[in-house]
C-alpha cells in the first residue's frame, strides 16, 4: 500500500514539472516576440547597371606600309605624345614586287627619255616655226607627265628597298610615329613579326592601342525594367571591383534608344561620366557596378519590407502593444529600394513591428 501510494506521488510529480516548463516555456514564446524598431532612416531607389571603365578615347594603330617589325621605340604604359616613334617597319617585298619596281623604273626611265629627246627637237622645229606653239606644248606635257611618273616609280623602288624617301621637302619613311597624347594600353606586335598595310580593301595589322587615361568613362549595360525610370544627368555612386574601399561618383550621360540581347535578357546600354577619374587609381577594363540615384529620401520611416504582409492593395503589419500582445494593423507605404521600405502612415516613430519566424518547410520535403 505504501509502495502504491510513493508511485502515485511521484507521478503527480512529473506530471507537475512538466505541466510547469510547458506553460512556462509558452508563456516565454509568447512573451519573447522578436521586434524590429520602426525608425528613420534613407531611402534610395536605384537602378542598376553592369559594366567596364574605358578610356573615352582609344586608337588602333596600324601600318601603311607591309613589312616585318624592326625596331619598338614604346611598350605597354609608356607615355607618348604626338609625333613620337613608335616602331619601325622594315621593307619585306616578295620577290615579284621588287622585280615589278626595279622594272618599273626602268620602263618609265626609257619613256622619259624618248620624251626629252622630242622636246629637243620640238624646241629646235619651234625655233624655226616649223610647228605651232600649241604642239609645243603637248610635247612638253608629255614629257612633264613622264617626269612624274619616274619620280613615283623611283620612290616606290626606294620604299621597298631602304624603307624611307624623299617627296618634295618631305621625309617618307617606314617609322610609325604617334598621332594621339596618351598611354600605350596595348602592344601586339613583336620585333620579326609580319605586319600587313591598312588599305582601302583590308583592314591591317593592328600593331598597338593608345588611350588617353586621363578622361575615363563608365560603359554598362541596364535592364529594360529599369531604363523606362532613367534621365540623363542622374547621379551615379560606382563600385569597382578591384577597388572595393574607394567611393567613385558619375552622372549619366547616355541611354541608348535601342536594346539587345544579352545571355537572354533585354538590355540598354548606357554611358556615365566620371568625376575627378584621377584622384582613384583606375585602369582601363575594371569591371564595375553602377547604381543610378532615382530617387532618394533621408529622415523619413523606414522598416524591412520583409516584415509586410501585402492584401490585395492594402499593406499590413503586426506590432506589439504594451503588453506584449501581436496586433495586425493595415499601413500606407511608399518608396522601396526592395530591402527596406517607406512608411507614409499607420506607424509611428520607435513603433515594434514584430517579426515572425520563417516557416518551417523542412517537412514538405
Amino acid at each position: 500500500m505504501f509502495k502504491k501510494i510513493m508511485l502515485a506521488v511521484i507521478s503527480l510529480a512529473v506530471v507537475a514539472v512538466v505541466l510547469f516548463f510547458a506553460i512556462n516555456g509558452s508563456a516565454k514564446k509568447e512573451d519573447g516576440l522578436k521586434t524590429v524598431a520602426c525608425q528613420k532612416g534613407e531611402i534610395i531607389d536605384k537602378a542598376l547597371a553592369v559594366g567596364t571603365i574605358v578610356p573615352r578615347h582609344e586608337i588602333a594603330v596600324k601600318s601603311k606600309i607591309s613589312g616585318i617589325v624592326k625596331k619598338l621605340y614604346v611598350d605597354v604604359g609608356d607615355v607618348v605624345h604626338v609625333g613620337d616613334p613608335l616602331l619601325d617597319i622594315s621593307p619585306d617585298p616578295t620577290p615579284l614586287e621588287y622585280a615589278e619596281a626595279k622594272r618599273l623604273v626602268e620602263i618609265t626611265e626609257v619613256t622619259f627619255e624618248n620624251t626629252a629627246r622630242e622636246l629637243e627637237r620640238s624646241q629646235a622645229l619651234i625655233e624655226k616655226k616649223l610647228i605651232s606653239t600649241q604642239e609645243f606644248e603637248n610635247v612638253k606635257a608629255r614629257r612633264d607627265e613622264e617626269q612624274l611618273r619616274l619620280d613615283l616609280a623611283r620612290e616606290k623602288l626606294a620604299l621597298i628597298e631602304k624603307g624611307q624617301t624623299k617627296v618634295s621637302t618631305t621625309l617618307v619613311d617606314n617609322v610609325i610615329k604617334s598621332s594621339f597624347d596618351g598611354i600605350v594600353l596595348s602592344r601586339f606586335v613583336d620585333v620579326g613579326d609580319p605586319v600587313v598595310p591598312l588599305t582601302s580593301y583590308q583592314a591591317g595589322t593592328e600593331v598597338m592601342t593608345l588611350a588617353d587615361m586621363s578622361d575615363l568613362l563608365f560603359k554598362g549595360t541596364v535592364d529594360e525594367i529599369d531604363v523606362g525610370k532613367l534621365r540623363i544627368s542622374m547621379p551615379v555612386e560606382l563600385k569597382v571591383g578591384a577597388l572595393p574601399k574607394d567611393k567613385v561618383a558619375g552622372k549619366l550621360t547616355k541611354v541608348s534608344p535601342k536594346a539587345h540581347k544579352d545571355e537572354g535578357s533585354t538590355v540598354f546600354d548606357i554611358e556615365i561620366d566620371l568625376d575627378n577619374p584621377g584622384q582613384t587609381q583606375l585602369r582601363a577594363g575594371y569591371s564595375a557596378n553602377a547604381d543610378i540615384i532615382i530617387t532618394r529620401k533621408d529622415s523619413v520611416l523606414i522598416i524591412p519590407e520583409r516584415l509586410i504582409e501585402f492584401v490585395k492593395d492594402t499593406a499590413y503589419v503586426e506590432i506589439q502593444d504594451s503588453l506584449g500582445t501581436a496586433t495586425k494593423i493595415p499601413i500606407q507605404t511608399g518608396l522601396s529600394d526592395g530591402i527596406s521600405v517607406e512608411v507614409t502612415g499607420g506607424l509611428a516613430e520607435g513603433a515594434k513591428v514584430v517579426e515572425r519566424p520563417p516557416k518551417d518547410i523542412s517537412g514538405i520535403f
